[in-house]
């Protein structure tokens, strides 16, 4: 029997008995859609949903949160610690060896 697929984009129905973990919570929405696309990136299917009542009627107040299925919880704070780690103090450094142009 085919699996149940979902009339919008075609992808199977989640199972509701399938255990999903929360890995990455956030205040801002802009940041958790950004780590949902370096997830969807890697091929973890993850669902961003809001951490409380307050962001569904009120868009943009409220946490949201990430889940993904248990089994891929360890991969998804793997590249969720690899795309929202800050680069070391080392590679920011540059030096300007030119001097500036003067104007007349």
């Amino acid at each position: 029997m085919p699996e149940p697929r979902d009339s919008a984009g075609g992808r199977p129905r989640p199972d509701p008995d399938e255990k999903l973990v929360k890995v990455f919570d956030s205040e801002d929405e802009s940041e958790a859609l950004v780590v949902k696309g370096l997830l969807d990136s890697a091929g973890i299917d993850s669902d961003l949903t809001a951490a409380s009542m307050v962001q569904d009627t009120f868009p943009g107040l409220g946490g949201m949160i990430i889940l993904v299925r248990e089994e891929d919880a360890e991969s998804a704070r793997n590249v969720i610690a690899e795309g929202t780690s800050l680069p070391d103090d080392d590679t920011a450094e540059f030096q300007i060896t030119e001097e500036p142009e003067q104007k007349p």
